[in-house]
């Protein structure tokens, strides 16, 4: 039975106000909405509003700071940052494509766009690592479901817009500025650190299972409105002018795993949960551990699954092994995210809407599907989580081997498969950083590994990409790329970019085995000696 600390709410309350404030996280998707208002608004050309997608990017994927401050400060005053940086940021954006300010620089604009993505790593951060201290028990789980409500807000982002907003850029950064700090100032008082299970209750399994479950009935149900609006208004949005998910709109989608990921990213843990973990958690096991290393010492090196400085951590082989496989693992999914526009236009796709809202959706079921899949087997087989990642690996290049034939109806197949293996990537690096390195300075560790993200957008979609699509262009002496061939040579790199992930994670899967033994010898996880 889970033991609540006194003047804190039940862990369960915390988990189920994340999640609005996870959704709220994923507003950096909602740039494919409206970047095509703000180019025509303010005169930009493709490469300015290309930079300013790029700036999506990194605001969002930028996490060290939340990752520092949510080791000094509660949860709530971390939220507070992101609220500011919301308000202000998208403030700004709202301001000049409303024209309610006139001329203001291209710079500025920029800088406010950064801003206001960022706002989303101190949400996620916030919010991730004290679900994940609530329930370390559970941390595939959580991470699995937090994360997939990321993923998913893309499209409940894509269905307020259409149907609540009716299409309005400007509506929409309004809400944007206003509407998600009311959401997260009204959940910040229910998320709080809280005393963790000292062991394992069924009843916890039982609401996870509801919990994912209620989910997956959530996810289809925002799906299949979506396409069914698309569809039905297909014929009207040829008449009218573009779709709301054509090429124009998201060609600077942003890319990020936070992003379309659309759908997704968090965090965040408090101080009275770090003293908590460092004196009032030392129990008889960790003393049998301790005392079964021949004595107590205080200043040695952390083992792996003990709690690890940042700068302990960064030194350590595994530690690099985990971000390279992560960063060959989502770099190549960010890739055909923020060019999933182009893509389906060359190959004949009249309307993107249906593609982003399947790459959403599968990206969705990825991650809560990797989270507990992972969390049943690392259980019940000890089996690394890292398996998973090197299964997925595999898949993707399958995936992007289908993507470069460029064969009659393996688009959609292939966008909602790349879709879920890129949501594992997300689900099964969280807990994996968590049990190598431990949770009480996984802030910072989490968002370090988060810079996979942009990183990888830059080589893989900015630099390859983009030379290779332009390249193109210009043989077809067009304005736009037709054809298979317009990506069939980037897609065939990033075959190639999963399979170095895939020989990575093999290693990496060997050299952490002895860990999950350890910690899930019996069937049941076991809080290392450092706790």
């Amino acid at each position: 039975m889970v033991v609540i600390k006194a003047g804190s709410r039940p862990p369960w309350v915390g988990l189920s106000a994340a999640v609005w404030v996870e959704i709220a996280a994923g507003s950096g998707y909602t740039f494919a909405l409206y970047s095509t208002t703000l180019k025509t608004v303010l005169g930009f050309n493709q490469q300015q509003l290309t930079i300013l997608g790029v700036a999506n990017d990194i605001g969002e994927n930028v996490g060290i700071l939340p990752g520092i401050a949510c080791n000094k400060f509660p949860p709530w005053a971390v939220l507070c940052v992101g609220v500011s940086a919301c308000f202000l940021g998208y403030g700004v954006i709202w301001l000049a494509v409303s024209e309610t300010v006139q001329s203001i620089p291209y710079w500025v604009l920029w800088i406010a766009l950064c801003i206001a993505t960022n706002c989303n790593a101190w949400f996620g951060t916030a919010v991730l690592v004290t679900n994940m201290r609530n329930f370390p028990l559970s941390r595939g789980t959580v991470a699995g479901i937090l994360k997939g409500y990321v993923g998913l807000s893309a499209a409940v982002y894509a269905e307020v817009y259409s149907i609540v907003l009716n299409n309005s850029a400007s509506e929409l950064l309004l809400f944007l500025t206003i509407g998600l700090p009311i959401i997260c100032l009204a959940m910040m008082y229910f998320i709080r650190s809280c005393t963790p299970a000292s062991g394992e209750d069924s009843s916890v399994h039982v609401h996870f299972l509801f919990t994912q479950a209620s989910s997956i009935c959530l996810a289809v149900y925002v799906l299949t409105t979506v396409i069914l609006k698309a569809t039905l208004s297909l014929t009207n949005s040829r008449t009218l002018g573009p779709p709301v998910g054509s090429s124009d709109d998201l060609v600077s989608g942003e890319g990020d795993a936070n992003q379309l990921d659309p759908l997704l990213v968090p965090s965040s843990p408090e101080t009275n949960l770090g003293n908590f973990l460092e004196s009032d958690y030392t129990s008889d096991v960790d003393m049998l551990l301790a005392m079964g290393e021949g004595a107590v010492n205080k200043k040695r090196k952390p083992k792996r699954g003990e709690d690890f400085k940042f700068r302990e951590a960064i030194i350590k082989a595994d530690f690099w092994l985990l971000w390279l496989v992560y960063f060959l693992g989502v770099g190549p999914g960010v890739t055909v995210l923020n060019n999933l526009a182009q893509i389906g236009t060359s190959l004949g796709v009249d309307d993107t809407t249906i593609l982003l809202c399947l790459f959403s959706f599968c990206n969705f079921l990825g991650r809560l599907g990797g989270g507990a899949v992972s969390e049943h087997f690392v259980r019940s087989k000890t089996i690394p989580r890292t398996v998973w990642t090197a299964l997925t690996q595999i898949i993707m290049i399958i995936t992007f081997l289908l993507y470069a034939s460029a064969l009659n109806g393996t688009l959609y197949a292939a966008t909602a498969l790349l879709g879920i293996c890129y949501g594992v990537q997300f689900a099964i690096m969280i807990p994996t950083a968590s049990e190598l390195f431990g949770l009480k300075h996984f802030g910072i560790i989490y968002n370090f590994m988060l810079l996979g993200n942009p990183i990888g957008a830059l080589l893989f979609s900015g630099l390859l990409a983009g030379y290779v699509y332009d390249a193109e262009v210009a043989k077809q002496q067009g304005s736009t790329c037709l054809g298979p061939n317009c990506y069939r040579l980037t897609f065939l790199v990033l075959a190639g970019v999963c399979g170095l992930g895939t020989i990575l994670t093999v290693i990496l899967t060997i050299r952490i085995r002895s860990v999950y033994q350890m910690l899930y010898a019996g069937g049941s996880f076991r809080l290392p000696s450092s706790h």
